[in-house]
């Protein structure tokens, strides 16, 4: 979570620094209200699922589309909700119920959580995802076992626990969703740097 926040923090900056003509065109024409700065020097909130929907459920002035309990995915709807009007900062939300994420998420204390997290930003909503990956094959193959997954199609991946290995998490980032946040722009099929149409991979 850390590291997924300096990363966000240094490509606001140097968004900034190196292309400040293209953010004077986007402020001019696109949107004036530039957030890359205020993303650079924020706190970043951090609240656990749990928490996030204890938030929500004591909202009174909101009817959100999906009642947030435990147990129901967090929808664009509640983020957005978390970062503009409760916290007013980018959130970044962790610890989600096991049922949420792929087998291979570690596994928290309680049994009932995984060390999983989004990160979520104001006009764009969630962009950074990350976890930190199960390492002890045994609950490893409790989990593919839980599932019900064919045992045989992940020898290859229990093979990579079975003989020890060390701690490791990662995360990702929409670069597209990236653009979007930096040009202010209202749709994310407006930033993809490639068109998109069916039938026509090889072209």
């Amino acid at each position: 979570m850390n590291c997924a926040e300096d990363y966000f923090k240094f490509l606001c900056k140097w968004v900034l620094e190196n292309c400040s003509t293209d953010m004077k065109f986007v402020s001019r024409h696109i949107d004036k209200t530039n957030l890359l700065e205020a993303m650079i020097s924020s706190s970043y909130e951090r609240i656990t699922y749990m928490e996030a929907v204890n938030v929500l459920k004591k909202v009174a002035d909101r009817k959100f589309e999906t009642e947030p309990e435990w147990g129901t995915e967090l929808t664009s709807q509640h983020l957005s909700y978390l970062v503009d009007e409760i916290y007013k900062k980018p959130v970044i939300v962790y610890n989600f119920p096991k049922e949420f994420k792929p087998f291979y998420v570690r596994l928290n204390d309680d049994g009932k959580t995984v060390a999983a997290f989004d990160m979520v930003a104001p006009t764009v909503g969630k962009f950074i995802t990350g976890s930190q990956k199960e390492e002890r094959f045994d609950l490893l193959n409790e989990r593919i076992n839980e599932l019900g997954l064919p045992k045989e199609q992940y020898e290859w991946y229990l093979d990579l626990r079975r003989y020890g290995t060390v701690k490791h998490s990662g995360f990702t980032l929409g670069f597209d969703l990236m653009v979007l946040f930096a040009t202010g722009l209202p749709d994310v099929r407006d930033v993809i740097p490639f068109p998109r149409s069916s039938g026509k991979v090889d072209n």
